[in-house]
């Protein structure tokens, strides 16, 4: 595979926020989370943390804010000064808020809270996400067994972030997997797995020069795409988080081309 346009530097980093992620999660009771696997809820394509019960353990949460923001220091010195105003500014209800806010993808609302605060904007959100993963990964560890698909347009099945990325498994099956909670299930090799089209006409594969293991499938009918990489090619597989961080050069390529990563709804009157 090409080498990744990713420095370095950056995969050590998130090498190391997923190992921590790894530790956060085996450190939780297994029982905080109880899924509740509606199936009418699942076909129509509510993701199944939306209804599972999760309690949070809040002085854990602001911990591995801390842990996070250390981290982050230590690669970044010059935010370090940010990732203490960070601590001092969190407080039980804000965490709580800042939970609710990771959930439901509300960007605007980080956005507002790094502006409000003098933070660099992509901090808030970057931490809220990283420390709500585990929670999330965890959900998707105990019902990975009921998984087998997803509703098109619906993103992942577990938390609910949008498709991007596909695996070529066994005998060429496609298997989409989900970067952000690493929940995986099937889908038609030929289908956009956005909109569920599946016409050969106007879904189609952009090939990447020098790439034997790595494709782009592109849909004509919602601009959608996703990188489908073949990991049968792979000695030792990375996880869907760095397989999808050191591909991030096919994003580049699908977006200049005028595709996007969520496929957008067609209007139908």
């Amino acid at each position: 595979m090409k080498k990744s346009v990713v420095s370095k530097e950056y995969q050590k980093l998130q090498k190391d926020i997923i190992e921590l992620q790894e530790q956060w999660k085996t450190s939780l009771d297994p029982d905080c989370v109880r899924p509740n696997l509606d199936k009418a809820a699942m076909e129509a394509g509510v993701p199944v943390t939306a209804l599972a019960a999760i309690d949070f353990d809040i002085s854990l949460f602001l911990q591995w804010i801390e842990d996070i923001g250390a981290l982050l220091s230590k690669y970044q010195p010059e935010i370090e000064t940010s990732m203490q105003s960070l601590k001092n500014l969190l407080d039980e209800e804000t965490a709580k808020r800042w939970i609710d806010e990771a959930f439901a993808f509300n960007y605007i609302y980080f956005a507002s809270f790094a502006e409000e605060n003098d933070l660099d904007g992509w901090i808030p959100q970057f931490v809220a996400e990283t420390v709500l993963r585990p929670y999330l990964q965890l959900t998707a560890v105990k019902v990975q067994d009921e998984i087998h698909h997803g509703v098109h347009g619906a993103g992942c099945p577990v938390c609910g972030e949008p498709v991007r990325l596909a695996q070529l498994e066994g005998e060429g099956k496609k298997v989409l997997h989900c970067p952000r909670c690493s929940a995986h299930w099937n889908d038609r090799r030929v289908a956009c797995s956005h909109c569920g089209n599946n016409d050969h006409e106007t879904v189609k594969i952009l090939t990447i020069e020098g790439e034997s293991a790595a494709q782009i499938q592109i849909c004509e009918e919602c601009k959608g795409y996703t990188k489908v990489i073949d990991t049968r090619q792979y000695i030792v597989k990375p996880t869907p988080a760095m397989l999808d961080l050191n591909t991030i050069h096919l994003d580049f390529v699908a977006q200049e081309h005028g595709y996007k990563s969520a496929g957008e709804t067609k209007q139908t009157n």
